[in-house]
């Protein structure tokens, strides 16, 4: 997805919009049209169909409140567009779509494993991943850097999950089709939504098979710990602890490579990526500005659970409520200069892994391996050139690129 700066949002028909369209975020600048719903339209009705609509909410403040405020904003019925006016059946049993107090009893135990060391655990594994998978960059061909970021998320997901090796470029293919079911790249000529059925289908196959192999020797990894887990005294059902697995290998691919590869086009084409390289104590700061800047999860939807009010527009009981995160993490209001990639910018209070209660559980794990990565860039490489043509994800909920081929320049000094 291009971020360009949004000056032509003036020329924006707001009543034309159609934010479900996927190639909107593919072809075309959905910045530049948040940014003119920021400014005339922050809460924004777009009807569907005859029996469908939602509401748009694109300014920093009414997004926290929204996503803060679950007795008035539930995920339960689903957090994501492609499932509008269809209630999510994980609602109740995966993390995502689970309110308190549930989604704290499932939360508090994956909350310590996240926090037990896991990305240190791996770490020189994770170092030698990241290495390996960027040194065909030396070559005359380069290496497309957005797909070594997939390769590295997963790499990441599966050494805290202890998923076999040989099993992640399936994991690949399935969670990128999960995803962005709407890609030209990855829809099935059946359609998006036989798209989404087939990776769901797989996917929870998989970890069926993963989990009934695990239950014979736990351990200490994710996965061991969701089969544990325990709620009002029982433990998750299987469908429960392979929901939540499923969620987590999508969040780690719904985040990290997208990041990392819309941060480093940034580095690119602005040339920042020597000066960024130049000041290592800026690494904590300039990560944090990595996730404003890429926002990678573009939208969280809620369904209002009584009448209630958002800048004093009405918000029926059952309407639904979409939070668009990459707009609210361009909001003037609060970012000054916004659309300036800043890897000094403090404080950030970006909302890129979300807020409130559903404030991303991975948060720790891809901020350090986000860290990782430009430490490795910025030991062994000199700089990069662009060799080919960017390809953007088309998808309405994961800001992304798919292409992003470059040649590296080894570091002398």
């Amino acid at each position: 997805m291009p971020t360009t700066n949004a000056m032509d949002s003036s020329l924006v028909n707001i009543a034309e919009v159609n934010l479900l369209d996927p190639k909107l975020y593919s072809h075309g600048e959905p910045y530049v049209i948040w940014d003119a719903m920021r400014r005339h339209a922050p809460v924004h009705w777009q009807q569907v169909n005859e029996e469908l609509g939602f509401w748009s909410v694109t300014k920093y403040k009414d997004a926290v409140q929204v996503l803060k405020d679950y007795d008035t904003f539930t995920s339960e019925q689903g957090s994501l567009l492609n499932l509008l006016g269809t209630k999510d059946p994980a609602g109740g049993k995966q993390m995502a779509v689970t309110d308190p107090p549930r989604h704290t009893h499932i939360r508090r135990p994956l909350q310590r494993g996240f926090h037990h060391n896991l990305v240190e655990k791996h770490e020189e594994q994770n170092r030698k991943a990241i290495r390996r998978l960027l040194s065909p960059c030396l070559e005359p061909n380069g290496v497309d850097f957005a797909r070594a970021m997939f390769a590295m998320s997963i790499a990441v997901s599966g050494c805290i999950l202890e998923l076999p090796e040989a099993d992640w470029p399936l994991l690949t293919r399935l969670t990128t089709m999960a995803i962005a079911p709407d890609d030209e790249e990855y829809v099935l000529p059946e359609g998006s939504t036989a798209t989404l059925q087939r990776a769901h289908r797989e996917l929870f196959a998989y970890f069926l098979d993963i989990m009934s192999q695990r239950r014979r020797s736990l351990g200490e990894d994710l996965l061991s710990i969701l089969i544990n887990v325990e709620v009002d005294g029982a433990k998750l059902d299987t469908g429960a602890v392979i929901s939540n697995c499923y969620s987590i290998l999508l969040g780690a691919a719904a985040t990290t490579p997208h990041a990392a590869s819309l941060s480093f086009l940034e580095l690119i084409k602005t040339d920042l990526y020597r000066e960024f390289a130049a000041h290592p104590e800026c690494m904590d700061s300039g990560v944090e500005e990595a996730f404003r800047w890429s926002s990678p999860a573009s939208h969280f939807m809620r369904y209002a659970t009584r009448d209630t009010e958002i800048r004093g527009i009405p918000i029926k009981k059952g309407d639904a409520v979409v939070v668009w995160i990459g707009s609210a993490n361009r909001d003037a209001d609060i970012f000054p200069d916004p659309y300036t990639f800043d890897f000094r910018r403090t404080p950030n209070p970006h909302i890129a892994f979300g807020s409130g209660p559903h404030f991303c559980i991975g948060y720790k794990t891809a901020k350090q391996t986000l860290t990782m990565l430009y430490e490795e860039l910025f030991a062994h490489y000199e700089g990069f050139e662009i060799i080919g043509p960017v390809d953007y994800l088309g998808s309405n909920f994961i800001s992304g690129i798919k292409h992003l081929p470059v040649r590296g320049h080894v570091r002398t000094s």
